[in-house]
């Protein structure tokens, strides 16, 4: 089957001809997974932003979301132990010096900026040259023949608890938060509302070098004010996790809490113990402790009723991996 855009042909498969219609891909994805695909025009921050795709896969579980990697994402294939293996790109690691924060008035003084002898990874960027690059970034996800979106919490505390939404072009980046956020209930899915934080994962296409505040083709903003996350020109998926993290180090201190980059775990007797540490440095493998049950492995808030995970489940590595040293993490991919 076939239809035309913008004077070009453009074949879809058989078997995706209900992507061609919003609403029958809608209910045929309500049929297959049992999820409700994703009303755009409910959304605010989507109306604002210019956002509003061909198609939109919301929430799929992973044996859709590893059908669609397969289908649609050359070089994606199944290891045999069952795990999806798949590539980010030339970008197989963050890209600190590429990241920027809004400066604006609301926002600026609670703020640690980078300047010449600060150490703080925090590089700003005005406001106009944020909402160029969410534009960019907006409108190649518009172009796309479909996107996913994955809806989910941060926090494990509900009292800290904060809605977060991710907007992406591959089924990939889908599956990486789905395991990395706290996943809704069908019941809370269907009753999400407005998001508190959105994330548009444009990875794939590349900033412009020539844009104020840009050192490179890649860019990853933050805008504090309006709750938003934007990525360009990275297709690596832990740029979509820190961006979380960063949102907590912002918010959570305002609410009296402390947030750590930490791994955690906790002993018979209730004691806790957090393993702090910069990224790399063994975190995950001392938090999986066999006789001590697991917290998180990464990110955490110490607020006044105690430790909690602001995330859903872990990211380790797996280079060089050996089960006579790291059990747990051997185990839980296999």
């Amino acid at each position: 089957m076939a239809t035309t855009q913008n004077k070009r042909t453009v074949k879809v498969p058989a078997q995706d001809t209900a992507l061609l219609g919003m609403k029958s891909a809608a209910a045929k994805q309500k049929e297959v997974t049992g999820v409700q695909s994703l009303s755009v025009d409910n959304c605010k921050a989507f109306k604002e932003s210019g956002f509003h795709p061909k198609m939109v896969y919301r929430n799929l579980p992973p044996s859709h979301l590893y059908e669609k990697a397969l289908r649609y994402e050359p070089g994606t294939h199944i290891v045999k132990s069952g795990a999806l293996a798949t590539s980010s790109g030339a970008k197989t690691g963050r890209c600190p010096r590429d990241k920027r924060v809004v400066r604006e008035a609301s926002t600026e003084k609670d703020i640690w900026w980078a300047s010449t002898s600060s150490g703080s990874p925090n590089y700003e960027m005005d406001e106009r040259s944020f909402l160029l690059n969410r534009e960019t970034a907006v409108s190649y996800l518009n172009s796309l023949h479909h996107v996913f979106v994955l809806d989910g919490f941060a926090n494990w505390d509900p009292e800290a608890r904060i809605k977060v939404r991710v907007v992406t072009e591959r089924a990939y980046h889908a599956l990486f938060m789905h395991n990395m956020l706290i996943r809704p209930t069908q019941a809370e899915l269907e009753d999400f509302g407005e998001p508190d934080f959105i994330i548009y994962n444009a990875g794939a296409f590349p900033a412009n070098r020539f844009s104020n505040y840009m050192t490179s083709t890649t860019s990853v903003d933050i805008n504090l004010k309006s709750r938003e996350m934007v990525i360009l020109g990275t297709q690596y998926a832990g740029e979509m996790k820190k961006g979380v993290f960063s949102v907590m180090h912002y918010l959570m201190p305002k609410r009296g809490v402390l947030s750590l980059h930490s791994g955690c775990n906790v002993g018979p007797a209730g004691d806790v113990t957090l393993f702090f540490g910069l990224s790399g440095t063994g975190k995950t493998t001392l938090s999986t402790d066999p006789r001590r049950p697991l917290i998180g492995d990464d990110e955490h808030c110490w607020g006044p009723e105690g430790v909690f995970n602001i995330e859903g489940g872990c990211y380790a590595k797996c280079i060089g991996l050996k089960q006579s040293s790291e059990p747990e993490i051997y185990k839980a991919i296999r």
